[in-house]
């Protein structure tokens, strides 16, 4: 069954959506738009019914069913029976022709984040890169010739299989951290090893501290879970640690989930002292730190630091390896103490039986030859990243950059409010984005944009002329920058 969403969901989703820069139809059709463009509300989903969205609104029928009408002009709504429209891909953008390769059939010009950028559009939208290719696969080859001795068996292990689990637990003593494989759990990705989490140390209503910017997808995963997030921000050399503490103490959250390893967006690594401080200041609040260590590896400077589990055998890692082979792999784990790794089983059965294990045979395999691609990986990461830098200073020298330390992206500040109207109109000029607001609470981080370095540079001078010309056109049409910079409410699903 296609899902469909509420009136009174989407007034949440919405927020406080109509300014008075535009008539208030445009203004709701730019953030509905905007809405399907994040991926916060799926595709081939059922809006409101125009009477129950006007009503929970509080506009006339007439603005709901203009705004309504334009998304299906554009292309964003389907125009089945009744006024349910679907929301769905556009044929066309929304202010100019699609761009369609010659040489194949029409594709869509405008994606929602989970589906792959069509032909001819530079996707600058995901922090990710390519399978390190001969590696993945010599890997499965030797996994295939595993894999007839597991047969017999029943293929069902919710924490794990014990070769892949101890090759990771090998990984952490080796960095430090003692580790048997008891103290492991392999996951479906980072991503699923966080739902895990989360749903077994909070309940409903629960506070969850994160920092602020924070990854868009631990957001959802907070969300979903319908905790509530306490956002603190960074300053301007980093963590702000005063405020990080000030709020354990004061708020005393159930959990406090951080990205110390090459924090996404902005590249940024917790020297160890910090570390030390925000594991004390924890552990007086009595909050588990969950530390997600999924960029760990992509250390570009070759800074020094421990693992944040190595100052508190309390604290809940989060690895993975979509960062540093592929994320096709689908594999992830969670380092905890024995018990809380117990923990986890017990509530896991819920949302699955366990992993594919043919990924698990070959993820040990990467595992404990994990560092053979990473030198010819982190090189190429050096160059890219030093043309990003380098084209954006030429191009767009109003931007303020900062070169990252490690991980895939740089987190730029806009010389304006302008982060989701460019995210709007970036397909017209060849690229894809992801605006600032997804990283933060609120509709905060208009003023920024991450832009990942994990294209070869060629791609990146395109992808930095595009922004140029997207940077130049609102520019020179204020109306129409005030028209689509919107900072919708998330939702609380």
């Amino acid at each position: 069954m296609a899902p469909s969403l509420g009136a009174a969901a989407l007034a949440r989703m919405l927020g406080t959506w109509h300014h008075g820069g535009a008539p208030a139809y445009r203004e709701l059709a730019d953030v509905l738009r905007l809405l399907i463009l994040d991926g916060r509300v799926p595709l081939d989903t059922a809006l409101p019914s125009e009477r129950a969205l006007c009503t929970a609104l509080g506009v006339s029928r007439t603005t709901v069913t203009a705004a309504y009408s334009a998304l299906r002009e554009q292309g964003f709504l389907s125009s089945g029976q009744g006024s349910r429209g679907r929301t769905r891909i556009p044929e066309r953008t929304a202010f100019g022709p699609a761009l369609y390769s010659p040489q194949t059939p029409a594709t869509p010009a405008l994606t929602a984040p989970g589906l792959a950028a069509p032909q001819g559009l530079i996707d600058l939208a995901y922090s990710a890169l390519p399978a390190s290719g001969e590696v993945v696969h010599r890997a499965f080859a030797a996994a295939m010739t595993e894999l007839p001795a597991l047969l017999p068996g029943f293929g069902y292990d919710a924490v794990g299989l014990l070769p892949l689990r101890q090759a990771i637990a090998d990984r952490y003593s080796a960095a430090g951290v003692p580790t048997g494989p008891g103290q492991i759990m392999v996951t479906s990705g980072a991503q699923h090893a966080l739902t895990i989490i989360i749903r077994t140390l909070a309940d409903r209503q629960d506070k969850v501290l994160v920092e602020h910017p924070s990854y868009p997808n631990a957001l959802d995963a907070i969300r979903a879970a319908r905790c509530r997030p306490v956002p603190v921000g960074f300053s301007d050399s980093g963590w702000d640690l005063p405020a990080l503490e000030t709020a354990l103490a004061q708020q005393r959250p159930k959990i406090a989930y951080v990205v110390p390893d090459f924090h996404n967006p902005t590249g940024m690594m917790m020297p160890d002292a910090q570390r030390r401080r925000l594991v004390a200041a924890a552990a007086a609040a009595g909050t588990i730190l969950i530390a997600d260590e999924t960029l760990r590896e992509l250390n570009l400077d070759g800074v020094q630091s421990t693992p944040l589990a190595g100052f508190s055998s309390a604290v809940v890692s989060v690895g993975s390896l979509s960062k540093s082979h592929w994320g096709g792999l689908r594999t992830g784990w969670i380092r905890a103490s024995e018990p809380m790794i117990q923990r986890f089983t017990a509530a896991r059965s819920v949302l699955d039986l366990g992993g594919p294990v043919m990924e698990q045979l070959a993820a040990a395999h990467l595992v404990r030859a994990l560092d053979e691609p990473l030198p010819a990986l982190l090189d190429t990461l050096r160059v890219n990243r030093a043309a990003l830098l380098e084209l954006l200073r030429e191009h767009l020298p109003a931007w303020q950059t900062a070169s990252p330390s490690g991980g895939l992206s740089v987190w730029c500040r806009l010389p304006g409010p302008v982060s989701t109207a460019l995210t709007v109109i970036a397909p017209d000029h060849g690229i894809r984005l992801a605006a600032g607001p997804r990283f933060g609470i609120g509709g905060a981080f208009e003023r920024y944009l991450r832009l990942p370095f994990t294209l070869p540079p060629g791609k990146l001078e395109a992808a930095v002329l595009a922004l140029r010309a997207a940077q130049d056109r609102l520019d020179a049409a204020p109306q129409l920058r005030r028209s689509l910079t919107r900072a919708p409410a998330v939702a609380i699903a």
